[in-house]
């Protein structure tokens, strides 16, 4: 069973940045893929980036060229950075990771993200 671990979020002005952590444990096989998703409100969850074993990364066309997602894979750990935030940025934004030899999808607990004057 993996855990993942969330961290960081919080509210902001529009402009402004945040940053996100995800750590991952208790996987046996090694973790494939980890992404981040958002859900705002009202609204179904969407994909937001996804960081592949071979450190392949790919984005949203929404977040394109504000957010940054790295892996440190010694750590486990996938982080966010988001810069330039806008108010359609607000969501309850999830972890997500996927082990090796399975497509099961295990989520974090979720981290808020509030962007308004």
């Amino acid at each position: 069973q993996v855990q993942l671990d969330e961290s960081g979020g919080g509210s902001v002005q529009p402009g402004g940045s945040l940053r996100l952590s995800c750590t991952a444990s208790g996987s046996r096989v090694g973790i494939n893929i980890m992404a981040w998703y958002r859900q705002a409100p009202g609204k179904e969850r969407a994909l937001v980036a996804v960081i592949t074993s071979a450190n392949h990364v790919k984005y949203a066309d929404s977040v394109q060229g504000r957010f940054t997602a790295t892996r440190d894979f010694a750590k486990n750990t996938i982080y966010l950075q988001m810069n330039h935030l806008k108010p359609d940025d607000t969501a309850v934004y999830y972890c997500n990771a996927v082990q090796f030899l399975s497509d099961y999808d295990f989520w974090g607990q979720g981290s808020r993200v509030t962007v308004s004057y």
